[in-house]
């Protein structure tokens, strides 16, 4: 019995080896797959971030464009070497974008927080090389438009102001130099708090960082820059404010209507080279600006109207947009080499110990209205009247300086009116690719008189005369 039972247990033992040899042979079980989980709270496109409960959108656009008679993106030469006709300035010029869009949400107790992020490299040609370097090479960079955190109606980081409109000074073209309002193209560096009263009517309150977005510079009248048209270096002294912005927004199904303010902060630095020379007290400035957008027009589904008004005292960049130049700059056109017009801007005026800043006013309107043909092609006729102007102590410096003396046998005036007249036309053969065409005039009526001394490219005297300029652009634009 003995033997028996040995025999038995030694079969048994026997056959557990083997199989667990053969079960050892064998693969591993796989782990679950944990697949994408379609977010369907925020709309398309959005999905579980795998393992959380976010969401995130994965997007962006490609862009490939070229512009004639103006800089990238049909920015109209107005200054500059293109500006006055110089053959170091191209006359065409291109450029290729990616741009990435990532919009991520998480609900929470608090409601829903948010961040979003839109940046991306592009590459744009030489061609507005100064005369000194005409043939530069384009150059590439990393271009950040956006970088924010959403929280209980905040707002943290850089995003569009609270001062913008809906549509960001392109209410039916491409071009962010758009004058008669202002632009964000870029957005700003800011803090902002939006809160819904209900029934479409909203209000924010923001401040922004004072930065190139929101401010031109300030002319000091006592030191010049001896360039070819006598212009003024940036006398503006580093701020020490921020720039407060707000608006008031009603939303409804015939459209909109906005109404924004700012206040800015000049400040000018030393009369002269040093400290010890002094300088002038710092002032504040402000901007308004209303909105209008119509909708459910009876020309056709989709079609609108997009008009903006603004008026600024001291604050000239919120209707020069970002078109306007961030130093002290000039509008400049020589048509056929015979006709000459230099106006500089400036958010203010100041020129010997003493003096204080003298705010420049700005005012003006843009609008646009689009037109869909069908669900493939939509034009847009769209225009801008702007007028910048220097009360009569800023003139008398002004033309008491570098500036007043080109002007010869007539009289000194920097003020002036800038017209823009455009039409865009786009054609979508298929869903999210778009092919574009714009053209636009641009027209300057200055008020200077009588001729102006140049130097540079041969010592010569032209003629003081309102001007006309053109551009266009083709563009390609993939949103994905």
């Amino acid at each position: 019995m003995t033997k028996i039972k040995s025999l038995v247990l030694g079969s048994a033992a026997a056959i557990v080896a083997i199989g667990g040899a053969q079960a050892a042979d064998l693969p591993l079980k796989a782990k679950a797959v944990e697949y994408v989980k379609v977010c369907s709270l925020y709309g398309a496109g959005f999905y579980y971030i795998p393992g959380t409960d976010t969401c995130i959108r994965i997007g962006g656009y490609v862009r490939a464009e070229v512009t004639f008679g103006g800089a990238p993106s049909d920015s109209t030469y107005v200054n500059g070497d293109g500006g006055l006709g110089f053959r170091t300035a191209g006359a065409y010029q291109t450029r290729a974008r990616i741009m990435m869009h990532i919009d991520t949400r998480t609900a929470t107790e608090y409601g829903v927080v948010r961040t979003f992020a839109g940046f991306g490299p592009q590459f744009t040609t030489g061609g507005t090389a100064s005369q000194a370097a005409p043939d530069t090479q384009g150059n590439g960079g990393l271009r950040v438009e956006a970088a924010f955190v959403q929280f209980a109606g905040f707002t943290f980081g850089r995003s569009k102001s609270a001062y913008v409109l809906p549509w960001d000074a392109v209410p039916g073209n491409i071009s962010t130099a758009l004058r008669g309002g202002p632009s964000y193209d870029a957005g700003v560096n800011n803090i902002q708090y939006t809160y819904q009263f209900g029934n479409g009517l909203s209000a924010s309150v923001g401040i922004d960082q004072q930065e190139q977005v929101n401010r031109i510079g300030v002319l000091n009248t006592g030191v010049s820059n001896a360039n070819i048209l006598g212009v003024y270096t940036n006398a503006y002294a580093a701020p020490s404010a921020v720039e407060i912005v707000g608006n008031t927004r009603l939303d409804q199904g015939w459209g909109l209507i906005q109404v924004s303010v700012a206040a800015h902060q000049l400040t000018g630095d030393y009369y002269g080279a040093t400290a010890s020379t002094g300088h002038p007290e710092d002032k504040w400035g402000f901007a308004v600006t209303g909105g209008l957008q119509i909708k459910n027009l009876p020309t056709g589904p989709g079609d609108d109207i997009k008009i903006s008004a603004t008026y600024t005292d001291g604050a000239p960049r919120y209707v020069f947009g970002q078109g306007g130049s961030p130093v002290p700059s000039n509008f400049a056109v020589l048509n056929n080499g015979s006709i000459f017009s230099g106006v500089p801007i400036a958010d203010g005026v100041y020129g010997g110990a003493g003096s204080s800043i003298q705010k420049t006013k700005g005012y003006g309107f843009n609008g646009a209205f689009n037109h869909n043909w069908n669900q493939h092609w939509s034009s847009s006729i769209f225009g801008a009247w702007t007028r910048f102007d220097y009360n009569g102590l800023a003139t008398a410096s002004i033309c008491s300086g570098a500036y007043g003396a080109r002007v010869v046998a007539g009289n000194c005036n920097p003020d002036f009116t800038l017209t823009q007249l455009g039409l865009m036309t786009t054609w979508k053969p298929v869903k999210n690719l778009a092919f574009i065409a714009e053209a636009t005039w641009v027209h300057i009526d200055q008020n200077n008189s009588g001729t102006a001394n140049l130097t540079g490219l041969g010592a010569r005297t032209v003629a003081f005369g309102d001007t006309d300029s053109y551009s266009g652009i083709l563009r390609v634009n993939r949103n994905f």
